[in-house]
């Protein structure tokens, strides 16, 4: 790709092997429910990727169901624990649009489990809150997917498990950017994406604990355990596959990409910007800034118009721009239109974090030059 490409929390640039892996799964063909030759052929290519998708999380192979990605695997998640009696469901404030939009859609009682100052989760809200009639479903994604802050999940779950709820944690922005353990974090499901990876978009998974009750969300045939109706999509599982193996090799290298963030980090709040979750711990690959004043769109551009490509945060809002939600739950409205988020992944280099700090501090020096002038005339 040609210009410097910082949207990786977006969708990652897919690796060279994962082509090459889904290539060869495409000329070969086959059904992985036929029993004929083809067919075992590429029912191994599933289950091959679906021992390296749990390998990633730390996770039983039996318990990953693939999908069409994150959002069809979150709102499985939301149907699942209902159909298993959960009446309540608590939603963190900033976890992404497809798990809220799923709980509000189910038609049972949501509440909004707020967010501190630097965007985590109020776990002094959530005890008193699990200690109400009802039991519940907590879903708290384990990363912002703008801030890259990273939720205290494992202290959650010991909440959650203490009065028999159901925790469900979208992994989607920390799976190959930091160590991930199902266990560990006590999840009794958890949702991954391929394209965060760099894999192929369309691919996601579903993972549960055992005994985790999990219900179909789409009917037909018994693929997937009877648990995701429709022919299984081989060469984008093959690809899923080969980039949870490659992240799971290159998770050193993924976590020392913070020094060249926080390098580009510095550079822009010494001109001006303030730094979205900097206080807390986040995710090595992101920087998310704001400034007032200066509209997202009108930033995204400028630096479009230089080659650096990066977004205002969640990619998912069929390509509008929007005040960024997470902003606005960490009581920061003022800030909300204005925010630019930076995410590097496995093809980022040090070179392309100093030429986006560059271009950007070039950028709103002009900026604040011409709003200094116009400010003159209308005087």
């Amino acid at each position: 790709m040609s210009g410097v490409y910082l949207d990786y929390n977006a969708s990652g640039l897919v690796r060279p092997e994962v082509q090459a892996a889904m290539a060869e799964a495409l000329a070969e063909g086959g059904n992985p429910n036929a029993v004929h030759a083809a067919g075992r052929r590429a029912r191994a290519r599933v289950e091959t990727a679906r021992a390296r998708v749990a390998d990633l999380v730390g996770a039983d192979p039996t318990a990953v169901v693939f999908s069409s990605g994150g959002t069809e695997s979150n709102a499985q998640a939301v149907a699942s624990a209902i159909a298993a009696g959960c009446e309540r469901l608590i939603v963190s404030a900033t976890e992404h649009p497809c798990v809220a939009e799923a709980a509000n859609a189910s038609g049972v009682p949501v509440e909004i489990l707020p967010v501190d100052a630097d965007g985590v989760v109020d776990l002094a809200w959530l005890a008193v809150t699990l200690g109400r009639p009802g039991r519940a479903l907590v879903a708290i994604h384990h990363a912002n997917n703008e801030s890259g802050v990273i939720q205290p999940i494992a202290e959650a779950s010991l909440m959650v498990q203490a009065v028999g709820g159901w925790l469900h944690v979208d992994a989607i922005q920390t799976a190959g950017k930091i160590p991930v353990d199902m266990r560990a974090l006590g999840a009794d499901t958890l949702t991954l994406s391929a394209h965060k990876l760099g894999g192929p978009q369309g691919v996601g998974a579903l993972i549960s604990k055992d005994g985790v009750p999990v219900i179909r969300t789409l009917h037909g045939a018994g693929q997937e355990r009877g648990l995701r109706a429709g022919t299984e999509n081989v060469p984008g599982i093959a690809g899923f596959g080969v980039a949870a193996d490659s992240a799971a090799r290159d998770l050193s290298d993924a976590m020392a990409h913070a020094a060249w963030r926080d390098a580009a980090e510095a550079k822009v709040r010494a001109a001006g910007a303030t730094i979205i979750g900097g206080a807390v711990e986040r995710l090595p690959n992101t920087l998310f800034m704001a400034v007032e004043g200066w509209d997202s769109p009108q930033q995204l551009i400028t630096l479009d118009l230089q080659g650096v490509m990066v977004s205002a945060g969640s990619a998912c809002s069929s390509g509008k721009t929007k005040p960024s939600k997470t902003i606005s739950a960490m009581g920061l409205d003022h800030l909300a239109t204005g925010g630019v988020r930076v995410s590097g992944g496995w093809g980022t280099t040090r070179e392309d974090w100093v030429r986006f700090a560059d271009a950007w501090v070039a950028a709103y020096e002009k900026h604040r030059a011409r709003t200094a002038e116009r400010a003159k005339v209308d005087a």
